[in-house]
């Protein structure tokens, strides 16, 4: 048993910290999907280099017990809107993780025009200003199923629920 205040690192650091090419693509990535540390990135390229581990494996498997795996593994990855229900293993294995970001909760904010950038998104989410099917979400990192898309909005409790606001003026260009 661990201790609960010491909970496990849930990324990996890279083993070459100085490439200068994937320094390159991080930050590119930091900045576009408004992450506020590449830690948040290596979260992302841990939970791909997960299901890419499990397609893998299930590939190496008998015909029934891989399909068992595919549906499992695929199945997941539709709840969550990364891939369509009809999937194989091949398309687990050719995932990026630009999939994953993207169905995180602050880009998603963005998408649906709550917020002009992915810095005022994670700022109103992190101040409690967004709500996910009524209730309100205070980390930018949640990953948003496909049911719960449509019921991104303002918080109820939220000053922003007001259409008078000076922000959601800003936001509609009145």
């Amino acid at each position: 048993m661990g201790d609960i205040k010491r909970s496990k690192k849930k990324y990996i650091t890279p083993r070459k910290p100085w490439d200068k090419e994937r320094l390159h693509k991080e930050i590119t990535l930091v900045g576009k999907y408004g992450l506020r540390n590449k830690r948040e990135l290596w979260r992302a390229q841990a939970i791909l280099r997960g299901f890419r581990e499990r397609a893998r494996k299930a590939m190496a498997l008998p015909q029934e017990e891989r399909e068992k795996q595919r549906k499992e593994i695929v199945s997941k990855l539709h709840r969550w809107g990364i891939l369509p229900p009809d999937s194989t293993l091949d398309d687990v294995l050719a995932l990026t993780v630009e999939n994953f970001l993207d169905r995180r909760l602050q880009t998603l904010v963005v998408a649906k025009g709550l917020a002009k950038s992915v810095y005022q998104a994670r700022q109103l989410i992190t101040h409690g200003h967004i709500a996910v099917a009524g209730r309100r979400v205070t980390r930018p990192s949640y990953i948003v199923d496909r049911m719960l898309e449509d019921k991104i909005d303002y918080a109820p409790t939220s000053p922003l629920k007001n259409s008078d606001h000076p922000i959601r003026k800003a936001l509609t260009g009145a």
